[in-house]
């Protein structure tokens, strides 16, 4: 975690990083609000020189300002969720600075919808499980993305191009919250980026339905209105995402605490932590563990109660 406490500093930066003021948000799914004053209370006996709470959301958000930290952010962090254990509640621990961000990237599959768009292809083929197994294991990191790909890809040969849109229109579906993400950073003067290892056919029509400003993907190589069953090189991988976030970050003239990023699989890894706020979203429990903030039980809009936006802020679709 950035700003750690641990015995490689220096006694001045010791003094600094206690000087400095933090905020926990606590979180839970806005379709069960279960956050009340006794969770709060609990969570405020977990953390050194707590302050007291501010709703963001009745039932749904709250930030616990506190200062002066006793250990590092993902110990302070640990130490909540043990202290509100069996609550269907998250957890966003960081410094109060800087928590409202300009730029926004989102990995798309499992993340800005609920689906992985090449299982999806691969279902007209008859080859779901051989492929979603593949997907599964390249998201968990076990195997590496670029070959896991090209193999998937190839079994998707011959599918007529109708295809996307019939899966865009019958089977994708939008993650809660994540219109609402994009829209109120965009609002508020953000630029947001759809950076997915998926594909240009789904991130374009996708990016576009959501809001985003831009979106990045990989190519399908098309013959003859089909799918060739190659996907254009270079593969945007885990590499390619955190080089989208540098590029940007570099041409809107960012500090790298006005960034945020979110994703579920290990190739979101380098972009998640190099951004000032890396979120793993319901994510495979490697990165879960990897990330600076994690979401397990909330929608997208935990992203903005995060920000410390409060639930009349969010702009309207």
């Amino acid at each position: 975690m950035p700003l750690a406490v641990g015995p490689a500093m220096s006694a001045a930066s010791k003094m600094s990083f206690s000087a400095m003021s933090f905020v926990a948000t606590l979180i839970a799914n806005p379709a069960a609000p279960v956050l009340d004053g006794a969770l709060l209370a609990r969570a405020a006996d977990a953390l050194p020189h707590a302050a007291a709470a501010a709703w963001l959301d009745p039932g749904v958000a709250a930030d616990i300002p506190f200062t002066r930290p006793d250990a590092d952010l993902k110990t302070v962090s640990d130490r909540l969720r043990d202290a509100i254990a069996g609550a269907p509640v998250d957890v966003v621990v960081q410094p109060s600075a800087h928590r409202r961000k300009t730029l926004f990237l989102a990995d798309m599959d499992s993340t800005m919808i609920g689906q992985e768009c090449i299982d999806e292809l691969a279902d007209f083929v008859g080859l779901r499980k051989e492929v979603s197994e593949i997907t599964e294991r390249a998201m968990r990191g076990e195997i590496a993305f670029e070959p896991a790909l090209r193999e998937r890809v190839a079994l998707l040969k011959g599918l007529p191009l109708s295809v996307i849109d019939e899966i865009i229109e019958k089977r994708i579906s939008f993650t809660p919250g994540g219109g609402a993400l994009v829209r109120t950073i965009r609002a508020n003067g953000g630029y947001c980026c759809l950076v997915s290892g998926g594909f240009t056919l789904f991130t374009a029509k996708i990016g576009g339905a959501i809001g985003f400003d831009e979106h990045r993907a990989n190519i399908l190589e098309i013959e003859d209105e089909r799918l060739a069953g190659k996907v254009r090189e270079p593969i945007l991988g885990r590499e390619a995402k955190l080089a989208t976030l540098l590029e940007l970050r570099t041409r809107l003239a960012l500090k790298p605490e006005q960034t945020m990023a979110v994703g579920d699989g290990a190739n979101d890894l380098a972009m998640l932590g190099e951004a000032g706020l890396g979120v793993a979203f319901h994510a495979k429990p490697a990165v879960a563990a990897a990330a600076h903030a994690r979401i397990d039980h909330a929608d997208l809009s935990a992203l903005l109660y995060a920000q410390g936006y409060r639930r009349d802020d969010f702009a309207s679709a």
